[in-house]
């Protein structure tokens, strides 16, 4: 059972970046230094999931490849600016389609950045096994990667990534683990279960298939809560850190920062955070050292997910 029907959100909200649609100074975020950089590698993926924040499919070209030379020219900068940066990830779409992601793997991890992978482990990776294989000979647990598995039992995954999609990606993850992999899994908590109802099926699952995660481990298993701008959700004031008892800090735009390259644009952009890669009014500069401004939280995804789901895509977010 998947989560039940939303009220619609109010027009009036999420449109002035000062205000609130009642008036009220909206919360910001202020940079506080950068933790984790993303590069979102392209939008194009093997599967088109029911729910997809990004709305990721083998057609959806809106952020186009990023090449290997592009994310050096970030990754030179970074080493310039004294931020002590500890992890380059890697999101797509399936990062590991792009033809350049081995390249900006072995960048990344040569300059001592630890290197996070989201990807569905499926045929993609399957076809980068032998160069993946390599990576993690050299580099060992400074390669990360994390596994899409929407719920641990094969219905509900394909209810979210489709029909065939559960064996591929058992068979990628098992792949992943047998050879020494660090490996991390991401799961959903949009199936009307409860946290700890939800890591026990995991760690179920995990036992089955021989696969050494602990599920109560929120970096090993990580439940994203789901991400609908189009469902209502309240707009957060300056005022709610305190009455939410949440740390501004803790907010991935305090520590993060991804670039992004759209279709039909000759240089990338660098965007607050993975969730705003579409919405313009968020575009912050084209280098790293123009985009450490403050981030006013004007998107219903900053509510749902940030601030009242405690949502974080690194695995260094506090």
């Amino acid at each position: 059972m998947t989560e039940m029907a939303r009220a619609s959100l109010d027009p009036a909200k999420f449109r002035d970046p000062a205000r609130t649609a009642e008036g009220k100074p909206r919360a910001r975020v202020a940079f506080r230094t950068l933790k984790t950089l993303w590069f979102n590698t392209g939008t194009l993926c093997n599967l088109t999931c029911e729910n997809c924040y990004i709305e990721s499919s083998p057609h959806n070209d809106r952020l186009v490849y990023l090449s290997a030379e592009e994310v050096a020219r970030f990754l030179d900068e970074l080493g310039s600016n004294g931020w002590r940066t500890e992890e380059i990830g890697f999101t797509g779409g399936e990062p590991l389609m792009n033809p350049d992601i081995i390249a900006m793997l072995e960048d990344s991890l040569q300059r001592g950045y630890r290197a996070l992978v989201l990807t569905n482990a499926m045929r993609p990776m399957m076809k980068q096994a032998r160069a993946l294989r390599d990576l993690h000979r050299r580099f060992a647990r400074k390669l990360v990667l994390r596994v899409s598995v929407d719920h641990y039992t094969p219905e509900l995954h394909e209810a979210e990534r489709g029909p065939r999609s559960w064996k591929p990606m058992l068979a990628g993850l098992t792949w992943l683990a047998e050879h020494g992999f660090t490996i991390h899994v991401a799961g959903r908590t949009r199936w009307n279960e409860d946290e700890t109802r939800l890591r026990e099926g995991y760690a179920r699952f995990f036992a089955a298939n021989g696969i050494a995660l602990d599920a109560q481990d929120r970096a090993q298993l990580v439940l994203f809560p789901e991400m609908d701008e189009k469902a209502d959700v309240p707009e957060i004031t300056e005022s709610c850190w305190e009455i939410l008892n949440v740390e501004r800090d803790s907010m991935m735009c305090a520590t993060s920062r991804m670039v992004v390259k759209r279709k039909g644009e000759e240089r990338p952009v660098v965007m607050p955070c993975t969730l705003l890669p579409y919405d313009k009014r968020f575009e912050m500069a084209e280098t790293l050292a123009g985009a450490t401004h403050e981030v006013a939280l004007n998107h219903p995804h900053c509510a749902r997910f940030c601030v009242l789901g405690g949502g974080a895509c690194s695995v260094t977010a506090e």
